[in-house]
């Protein structure tokens, strides 16, 4: 059931067993385990950990926006936007984003750490930055194929616009 610009929104269940609808919903988790482990650390005392706390909290805000947006249906609200090419924008800018945040707490990772809870934290936030990064990645292809009408050739886009 799709909403028109004039009604309120509508619950969309059938986002939720969509890729897309599942992806965002592992991205808003995977983010939340990185940030909330980087943040049970004594991150203010590296540099690098704010960079990777900035990265996962920003992304994961946005990214409950995003999944709240098309879970009420409320893109269809604002259709003046071209909701395929955003999110795929949105994803490849993240993916990248996840990846320097990625690389740089794996690399501050240090094994001999005073406090080991702190390395047990930070080395899980590394790991989940990954899976999180490709989760990213994966998004940004399925974006892609979205923004490009899902494999649909030339001839047939022209025919279903004009007609």
């Amino acid at each position: 059931r799709s909403a028109s610009p004039g009604s309120p929104p509508a619950l969309d269940g059938s986002f939720l067993l969509s890729p897309l609808g599942g992806l965002m919903g592992a991205q808003a988790v995977l983010g939340l385990l990185v940030w909330s482990l980087i943040a049970a650390t004594t991150y203010h005392l590296h540099a690098a950990y704010g960079w990777v706390m900035f990265v996962s909290l920003f992304f994961w805000i946005l990214t409950l926006l995003f999944f709240v947006t098309y879970l009420l249906q409320l893109h269809q609200k604002f259709y003046m936007i071209p909701w395929p090419l955003v999110l795929m924008i949105y994803n490849a800018v993240a993916t990248v984003l996840y990846i320097t945040a990625f690389v740089t707490c794996a690399a501050a990772v240090q094994p001999t750490s005073w406090r080991q809870w702190d390395y047990n934290r930070r080395a899980a936030a590394s790991f989940f930055a990954c899976v999180t990064m490709i989760t990213y990645g994966v998004s940004t292809f399925f974006s892609f194929r979205a923004w490009k009408g899902l494999g649909s050739n030339a001839a047939t886009s022209q025919v279903t616009d004009h007609a």
